[in-house]
């Protein structure tokens, strides 16, 4: 018997997959979310003009499909990602958010393995 939190192999097809909105201090987030017991798989693009509407202190993988962003620290350092560069931060180890002015799309893995 599988255990209750492995994955077995499938295939995901994101455009068949709805998109919620989750609105920033500026601009739009698009959500396409895939969620297995400990593991949160995103498809996320941010609008033009996009910034956050919080510091997130949650661990994330990130990997810039199109555009670029800047993930901007609470100590005030800001790293610019462009297309084919990812981060990788875990829980509670830095505040974060991101920011977008000609808009982005992203690949977002996070889970109870960032702890």
């Amino acid at each position: 018997m599988a255990h209750p939190t492995n994955i077995n192999f499938q295939t995901i097809d994101w455009s068949a997959i709805e998109k919620s909105v989750h609105p920033g201090e500026t601009g739009e987030a698009f959500w396409q979310t895939l969620q297995f017991p400990g593991l949160r798989i995103r498809m996320v693009e941010y609008s033009a003009g996009y910034l956050a509407d919080h510091w997130c202190r949650k661990g994330h993988i990130v990997h810039c499909l199109e555009g670029g962003f800047v993930s901007e620290l609470e100590t005030g350092e800001a790293f610019t990602l462009t297309a084919g560069m990812t981060y990788v931060v875990s829980d509670e180890l830095s505040s974060h958010r991101s920011i977008s002015k000609n808009g982005v799309k992203l690949l977002i893995v996070d889970g109870d393995f960032l702890k």
